[in-house]
């Protein structure tokens, strides 16, 4: 007699909108055992028994193979008595207690319905909405959980007996796809002109037609609207860029396949695997110099001026896929909005705010509940950078190394702005929301908030924020009440967030170089040698204080930090020559103090040298004149331009001396080390190298006098600098070729878009009641 056994299971993580209960059912029905399966607000819960060899290989199997999107978290086993089942089924989802369910990202489109996108047979030819379990939706139509499809944007369409039949089918791959759809049953594409007129024919055939006429044509996407033009088209580029109020930064282009994209951007293997998974973020490529097919990869110079790297993607929608396949050319695909503002994703909002800019709107009418920019990331040296964490990433957590004691939200910074919600071990890092300088992003900034608490059943007990008076993420979380309120520096949070991306709980030597951060001090931060671990910090060390004559002035002209560095050295140079009707005004500013501003912001000098090169005077984007000057820089240059290190006014610490007060680095030694070789003729792109090189030198030897002062043989390094990869990796090499261990960001960005996290970790851990750090 076979002797019976039952288990109660319950697996927690990324298990809802997946096909995991599908899974379930096969795998059980495969082994002939009998129980249920169904959906809960924790995650899945199943009850399953049989024989005993059946069960224990269902429990085996259900970690061993389950679905490729999944990702368990736990798996809790509880014996219990048979109960006679009969069969095995999928149950109706159980809605009750606290949500602590987890909600996959939005994913590309699988093989398999691309495969019935293109037969002419199939019932879903061209259907600009097929998805199955394995791809499709997620996140952006998700109101709340269980993953059902009352609880998504599709609850409005009943599927049609097809659809269903494949639905309720377990040898079907849409069995419990939510999102399932026809053309008989499901949304509607449309295409209309900037009066909301419909416009005859097939939708995409004739975006198609209007994009090769050099029109531009808004496109509804996953997580919003998008702006498109073809990328050979230098007019309709120009166009669009003069409609959309930007400047100069580069347009993302789209690429129709991965055969494409490498007839314009360099590719290995690594690059490969990022724009083909399931993610499909934009990433940062080297331009191709030896193209084989100059009309085939042609890109307008207006894309990406000046710059020799493509944001590159390849299609993540069925309409993507598409648009590109009718097209046969790649097309320039950039956020749905003007300047600085949120993206549309709202229909009447789209045809309101875009109507000036586009020529015609291809959308539909499945609604989107939550809009969520691309993904933006950057390769370099076998190792990836997340510089946007959107799209295809978020919301999925982020596990921690310890558990928070109780709930927390992180507001993050004023731009690259992201909040972060810690429960128990997971983080929500949220999705990229831009810049709260502007109104309508401070709206979507608090409702999104509110969608990830209510999502998650996440109601915070203590709210983390900057300590900069004047950042609306910080105003936003003083007016919250009934809550603790824990403030956070600025480099501190850079610092802690690469600790928990990390996992490693510290002290390190933290180096955080970024644009600007509010002092405690009463000056701005940015070129900050710190120990620190999540409870505290001490500054350790800086670059030497600089003023910004002119304020914020000097962020946008950068030769005015080339000023405040050489002061009246050098008349002769160009870049006083460019600005001479002002270079001595902006000296005195300097001299005096007048509105200027003391900072030791590594972004600064980065600027200075950029302008001192005749790199960029001005900037129109955030970062343009250091991006612009690592893209100048000559990678095969070894040569070092040295920067005097100082503690306490004693020349040598880095030689060995102890640090009995805070390291300075003269940071003006590599802008005067610079303008001498200029005005020697060396080639700027020498000069750039030599630059970069000198920043990792310095900060290595900085580090080396550190560790021989605090016994510290950790390196974390964080901050909007370290998106620089040409620094990054000279630095990380001389900090290992030293001894030290080196920590980088690895899941969210170096930039203030992963300051939330840091900010969240370091209120959990002051929580937990650790020994804080001396000062």
């Amino acid at each position: 007699m076979t002797t019976l056994k039952r288990v109660d299971v319950h697996v927690e993580g990324i298990v809802q909108g997946v096909g995991f209960r599908p899974f379930v059912y096969s795998l059980a029905n495969r082994l002939g055992l009998a129980g249920r399966v169904r959906n809960d607000v924790n995650g899945v819960h199943i009850e399953v028994e049989g024989a005993h060899a059946g069960v224990e290989e269902f429990l085996t199997a259900l970690e061993r193979d389950a679905p490729a999107l999944s990702e368990i978290e736990r798996v809790t086993v509880v014996s219990a008595e048979p109960a006679g089942h009969s069969g095995f089924t999928i149950a109706t989802s159980d809605p009750s207690g606290p949500l602590r369910a987890l909600v996959s990202a939005d994913t590309a489109t699988c093989d398999d319905c691309l495969s019935e996108l293109a037969d002419p047979a199939g019932r879903r030819h061209r259907y600009p909405f097929i998805n199955c379990t394995n791809c499709g939706p997620r996140f952006t139509i998700v109101r709340g959980v269980p993953y059902d499809r009352l609880r998504t944007t599709m609850a409005g369409y009943r599927m049609c007996d097809d659809c269903a039949r494949e639905y309720h089918d377990p040898g079907d791959r849409r069995f419990h796809a939510q999102p399932t759809c026809c053309p008989a049953c499901g949304p509607r594409l449309r295409l209309r002109d900037a009066r909301g007129v419909d416009l005859c024919g097939d939708p995409v055939s004739c975006a198609v037609t209007l994009l090769r006429a050099g029109r531009v044509v808004a496109v509804k996407g996953l997580g919003g609207y998008h702006l498109a033009v073809t990328a050979s088209d230098e007019r309709a580029v120009a166009t669009l860029r003069g409609r959309k109020h930007r400047e100069e930064k580069p347009f993302a282009v789209m690429a129709a396949d991965l055969a494409q994209a490498r007839r314009l951007c360099e590719i290995d293997d690594a690059a490969a695997a990022l724009l083909t998974s399931r993610a499909r973020p934009i990433v940062l490529l080297p331009r191709r110099r030896d193209t084989p097919d100059a009309s085939a990869a042609r890109v307008a110079p207006s894309v990406a001026p000046g710059s020799h790297n493509l944001g590159l993607m390849l299609p993540y929608t069925p309409l993507h896929h598409l648009l590109l396949a009718e097209l046969a050319e790649p097309i320039v695909l950039t956020s749905g909005n003007v300047s600085d503002e949120p993206i549309a994703y709202e229909d009447a909002d789209a045809l309101t705010r875009l109507g000036g800019v586009a020529d015609a709107f291809l959308l539909h009418d499945r609604a989107i509940h939550t809009r969520t920019d691309d993904s933006v990331v950057k390769p370099a040296s076998g190792e990836v950078t997340v510089l946007r964490r959107a799209r295809g990433y978020a919301p999925e957590p982020l596990a921690l190394r310890r558990p928070a004691p109780r709930p927390v939200l992180g507001c993050g910074a004023e731009l690259k702005s992201t909040f972060c919600l810690l429960h128990g071990r997971r983080a929500f890092v949220s999705h990229h929301l831009g810049d709260l300088e502007n109104y309508d992003t401070l709206r979507a900034f608090a409702a999104s908030i509110e969608h990830y608490c209510g999502l998650f059943g996440i109601r915070p007990e203590l709210i983390a924020h900057d300590l900069h008076p004047d950042y609306l993420s910080t105003r936003h979380a003083l007016e919250q009440t009934g809550v603790e309120h824990v403030g956070v520096q600025h480099h501190h949070a850079h610092i802690a967030s690469c600790l928990a991306d990390n996992g490693d709980p510290g002290p390190v030597i933290g180096v955080a170089f970024d644009g600007l951060g509010h002092g405690p001090d009463g000056t701005l931060w940015g070129g900050e040698f710190l120990r620190a671990d999540l409870t505290g910090y001490q500054r350790l060390g800086h670059l030497a204080q600089v003023p910004m004559p002119g304020g914020t002035a000097a962020i946008r002209q950068p030769w005015r930090m080339t000023a405040a560095y050489l002061r009246d050295e050098r008349p002769s140079l160009d870049v006083a020559r460019r600005n001479a009707e002002r270079w001595p005004a902006v000296l005195q500013l300097a001299a005096t103090g007048l509105n200027s501003p003391l900072t030791s912001s590594a972004g600064r000098l980065f600027d200075a040298v950029s302008a001192l090169l005749g790199i960029r005077d001005t900037i129109t984007y955030e970062g343009q004149a250091a991006i612009e000057l690592e893209q100048r820089a000559d990678t095969s240059e070894t040569g070092v331009y040295t920067a005097t290190i100082t503690t306490s006014g004693t020349t040598g610490a880095a030689s060995g001396a102890s640090v009995d007060g805070p390291l300075v680095v003269e940071g003006g030694d590599l802008v005067r080390a610079a303008a001498d070789d200029l005005a020697a003729g060396v080639d700027p792109a020498v000069i750039a190298g030599r630059f970069h090189n000198g920043v990792a030198a310095a900060i290595s030897r900085s580090c080396v006098a550190l560790r021989q002062a605090t016994g510290l043989t950790a390196v974390a390094l964080s901050g909007g600098v370290f998106q620089n990869a040409l620094l990054l990796e000279r630095t990380v090499q001389r900090l290992r070729a030293a001894g030290f261990r080196v920590l980088k960001h690895v899941r969210v960005p170096p930039n203030d878009g992963g300051i939330s996290l840091g900010q969240a970790a370091v209120a959990a851990a002051r929580d937990r009641g650790q020994e804080a750090t001396p000062a």
